[in-house]
């Protein structure tokens, strides 16, 4: 069994060096295996975009999507090789083969070497702009800070992750635990815990399924957990023990009104309150945010920030949605492209009204 974020999960056994295989594969499923003795996964569906990539990325593991017949084509204990920078699969490679694929191995470990050399330099453009970069973290694997990266803080804390590894809703005092160790091995830092995110392609193994036509745009996130309020209550109080006498950072997602984003702000402050009335102590400051995925909040920017202390920008989901492009489809994925320029001038709207509040 291993300690993944404050929670016990016991890996199926894997008596070798294994590339998985799979026609799908969710974060929760993925931890379900030894993690030390898988070097890369093949999946059939997906896209570059989806979680699963975001998470495996986190955890050094290469991965590869949108291979049609996959399943069909390997075998149990086929050799393969992967080469998820250039999206390459190999089955049964050449000995040319593999002494390229290890020369390009060791040009990436010289190139992080390279980096790693660099970590505590300052962030700073070469046009003299200085940068604060905050880190994804959802995993202890990400928590690691003297691991070779260095940065101001976590951005975004994933809450959904210890969730998805149990076998049963985790308890006020269990959730607990967890966020306060990642409080602690932030040493200092800042950590912005976003709200229970789940839905969609994510998917509580205790939750029954919802069956919708389009999970992306349906009961997801904030919706959920404000519609299910005792889970969102107990969360939030969780959040309130972690961080007593710290600073405590609280994100809502999928928020898509002005109104959505007060009751959740409501329901936090009224386990403030209740959490005070018990005795116990409280975090020394508490600065409540949002994410911006639905492109109907940026119509109501000026309300908003009255509302909030801050805003973070969730790129992925609000380019599937600006653009009509599900973030999880392999047909679609080159059609999603960070640098068009009416996301570009999305982006500065935002920040220009950010700035000027």
């Amino acid at each position: 069994c291993a300690d993944v974020t404050g929670v016990q999960t016991c890996a199926l056994p894997i008596s070798r060096q294994t590339i998985l295989v799979a026609k799908s594969m969710g974060p929760a499923e993925l931890l379900d295996y030894d993690l030390k003795k898988i070097k890369g996964i093949i999946l059939e569906e997906g896209s570059q975009t989806m979680h699963m990539v975001i998470v495996t990325r986190s955890m050094n593991i290469p991965l590869i999507c949108g291979i049609k017949n996959t399943v069909q084509i390997f075998s149990d204990g086929d050799l393969v090789a992967l080469d998820a920078t250039g999206g390459n699969v190999y089955l049964n490679p050449s000995d040319d083969t593999l002494d390229s694929l290890s020369d390009q191995t060791n040009r990436q470990r010289r190139l992080k070497a390279k980096y790693a050399a660099m970590r505590d330099l300052p962030a700073v453009t070469q046009d003299g702009v200085k940068i604060s970069l905050n880190m994804n973290a959802g995993l202890s694997h990400d928590l690691v800070m003297d691991g070779g990266f260095s940065f101001d803080g976590i951005g975004l804390y994933r809450t959904e992750l210890p969730f998805m590894l149990t076998e049963s809703l985790p308890n006020v005092k269990t959730q607990t635990a967890i966020y306060k160790r990642a409080i602690l091995e932030a040493k200092e830092k800042p950590v912005v815990f976003r709200t229970l995110d789940i839905g969609s392609d994510k998917v509580l193994p205790y939750f029954e399924r919802q069956t919708e036509e389009n999970p992306a745009m349906g009961w997801r996130s904030i919706r959920m957990t404000l519609d299910r309020r005792a889970l969102l209550r107990n969360q939030l109080s969780a959040f309130l023990k972690a961080a007593a006498g710290r600073d405590l950072y609280v994100m809502f997602p999928m928020i898509s009104s002005v109104r959505e984003f007060q009751e959740a702000k409501k329901t936090l402050l009224m386990e403030m309150e209740q959490e005070s009335n018990r005795g116990g102590k409280l975090p020394k400051a508490v600065k409540i945010g949002t994410m911006l995925e639905v492109p109907s909040l940026i119509f109501q920017l000026d309300d908003l920030l009255k509302e909030v202390d801050f805003v973070s920008i969730g790129t992925n989901d609000l380019m599937q949605f600006m653009f009509a492009a599900d973030r999880g489809n392999p047909n679609i994925w080159n059609r999603y492209d960070p640098l068009m320029p009416a996301f570009l001038k999305v982006l500065k709207t935002v920040n220009d009204k950010c700035l000027a509040a």
